[in-house]
């Protein structure tokens, strides 16, 4: 009798390990309800490996039109027929949008988002940390009607990082390809997405024609980007083109036409302030100053 109660309390001893490993043990990705939002995060409480990871549907997801967007037409026609022949189930490229801060590549993809939402086009951004779950994800909707942009904002690596294999592979399909309802979108301000030395250089050789061959350095360090089969560029902002975009966001703010002209030379001296006359300075000078009008009662609301 007392074997038996001593051997019934180890049994309970170890349910409750077994019970607390489970809690901490990496757990399947579970699907969240669809239909909550059109955009969902990807978060996990830790960035341990061992961590399990969940979908957070947006519950308010900025509205964006493709016509919102100025100065950056070729950007826009190239990505947008892009997206269109992946909604339309034909072939299409993943898409690395890169170059410089603050003109419109996060914005592009957000316009994609609400231009093809209402036919079932869902976006999923995911952090470069967690990368490494990529497949998991990749795996998670591969057989659902709606269609999936994976979407990495802002991404670069430094070396060794364990994310830039998780999505080299799923770029490239090794064993098993991605399923065709998904499409990679990143952005970055690096067109190679890994920190570029002087050193590489060193890496080069020359044929005996004289010819520069990259070395396995500079190999490695375009790989990544290789596996994006289509390449968005974007490049800094003349004097004219950003006052064009100020000009469209007091537009989209109320202001009328003398209004915008007026607000010229203040817009002039907020880039130069800044440093940048990139469309998130634009942006950010016109709800200032259409902020401050508002508050003064003056004249210039349409």
């Amino acid at each position: 009798m007392e074997q038996t109660d001593h051997l019934l309390r180890l049994l309970s001893r170890a349910e409750q390990v077994l019970s607390r490993l489970e809690s901490v043990l990496p757990q399947a990705l579970r699907a969240p309800d669809w239909s909550a939002s059109v955009a969902f995060r990807y978060r996990k409480r830790s960035a341990s490996a061992w961590a399990n990871g969940w979908l957070e549907p947006v519950r308010h997801v900025g509205v964006i039109r493709y016509d919102d967007l100025c100065e950056v037409d070729t950007q826009k026609e190239r990505f947008a027929r892009n997206l269109a022949q992946f909604m339309a189930c034909r072939t299409a490229n993943n898409v690395l949008l890169s170059g410089a801060r603050g003109t419109g590549k996060s914005s592009l993809v957000k316009a994609g988002l609400h231009a093809h939402a209402a036919q079932g086009l869902r976006l999923i951004e995911v952090d470069k940390a967690d990368l490494i779950d990529l497949p998991d994800l990749v795996e998670l909707v591969s057989e659902r009607p709606e269609r999936f942009v994976i979407f990495c904002d802002d991404l670069s690596f430094d070396e060794g990082e364990p994310g830039y294999k998780a999505l080299k592979s799923v770029l490239d399909g090794t064993v098993a390809a991605h399923g065709d309802n998904v499409l990679v979108v990143a952005t970055s301000n690096r067109r190679h997405l890994l920190p570029e030395y002087h050193s590489d250089n060193k890496s080069y050789s020359r044929g005996d024609d004289g010819e520069l061959h990259p070395g396995e350095v500079v190999e490695e360090k375009i790989s990544l980007s290789e596996r994006f089969g289509l390449w968005v560029s974007f490049y800094p902002f003349s004097q004219d083109e950003y006052l064009a975009i100020v000009a469209q966001w007091l537009r989209h703010l109320g202001l009328n036409e003398e209004a915008i002209e007026a607000a010229r030379p203040e817009a002039l001296v907020w880039a130069i302030e800044r440093g940048s006359r990139s469309g998130r300075v634009a942006q950010q000078f016109a709800r200032d100053h259409a902020g401050r009008v508002a508050g003064r009662g003056e004249a210039g609301h349409v």
